[in-house]
């Protein structure tokens, strides 16, 4: 966890205390725990490391929407290979990594097609329009294993109940790589991979698929992009903007009120007539004071 929080800093926050939680155990209040750390710490994506005589070795990704819990990926790390022992340059942190992923599985079969939608999000970042070629730094390859032969026709149609055998998929291999551009005599350069780490192979297990209607609201986009709409604005008019989602908001300036006309709750200890009653009463007690003897 502490690598895959090296790729992805400084946008992670590592949680030092040892919290129990179980998220795809139904009867525990994990997934409420998620929720209530998603709202206070602004999460959209958690990894979770347990390990258990049944499931040793066990990361969990937990994807959220709206501080709710949107769809969880159970995987088994079988090999790990640390930063440590490669004695290479590393990439920058912060660094906006180049994913690239190496099988048709993940376009066809509905658990690695999910499993690509995970680390998409966990890796991508920040969207970019473009980026300079020398500013990519390092390399995020994610390959399979030998797919049976049974698993190249599989149709993403295939139902999320439908009992599967995880043995038969094939293992997913997560591979980190600096590059360095070399000259070509071309335009373009060559470029060569450096291993940089870590490397990871990792076994599907168990997984929770998203809620429909929560998974439409998550994919919501905007009916017109931003540029799209300024550009129909024509002049720029003042206080009015247009935010991520394609909405046209303005701001509007109420003038300066005279708050000694607001009306307010009257409250009986503060009527008049009390006020009135507490002066007399006052008055009654202050005695005349006379002219003072002078002793001689």
């Amino acid at each position: 966890m502490k690598e895959l929080m090296a790729l992805k800093r400084p946008n992670a926050v590592a949680f030092n205390k040892k919290n129990e939680i179980h998220p795809f155990d139904a009867s525990s209040n994990s997934q409420a725990s998620l929720e209530f750390w998603s709202n206070k710490n602004g999460a959209s994506l958690f990894v979770i490391g347990q390990s258990t005589k049944k499931r040793p070795n066990g990361l969990t990704f937990v994807r959220m929407f709206d501080n709710r819990v949107l769809d969880m990926i159970e995987v088994g790390v079988d090999k790990f290979v640390s930063m440590a022992e490669f004695k290479t340059p590393k990439s920058t942190p912060g660094n906006k990594p180049l994913l690239h992923f190496a099988s048709d599985l993940f376009e066809t079969h509905p658990r690695f097609s999910q499993l690509k939608s995970m680390l998409i999000s966990l890796f991508n970042g920040e969207t970019i329009e473009s980026i300079c070629l020398p500013g990519i730094e390092h390399v995020i390859s994610i390959s399979l294993g030998p797919t049976p032969q049974n698993l190249t026709t599989a149709s993403t149609d295939l139902p999320s109940s439908t009992p599967e055998d995880l043995t038969s998929l094939p293992e997913v291999h997560i591979r980190c790589y600096t590059t360095k551009l070399k000259a070509s005599g071309t335009r373009t350069p060559n470029v060569e991979l450096i291993p940089m780490g870590p490397f990871l192979d990792l076994s599907l297990r168990r997984h929770q698929p998203p809620d429909a209607e929560l998974l439409k609201q998550a994919l919501k986009r905007p009916k017109l992009k931003k540029q799209d709409v300024e550009k129909g604005l024509g002049k720029k008019r003042k206080n009015m903007e247009v935010d991520k989602m394609g909405d046209l908001r303005g701001r509007v300036h109420v003038g300066k009120q005279d708050l000694s006309k607001l009306q307010t709750r009257k409250m009986k200890g503060l009527k008049a007539r009390f006020d009135e009653e507490d002066a007399q009463e006052e008055e009654e007690d202050i005695e005349p004071q006379g002219k003072r003897q002078r002793i001689s």
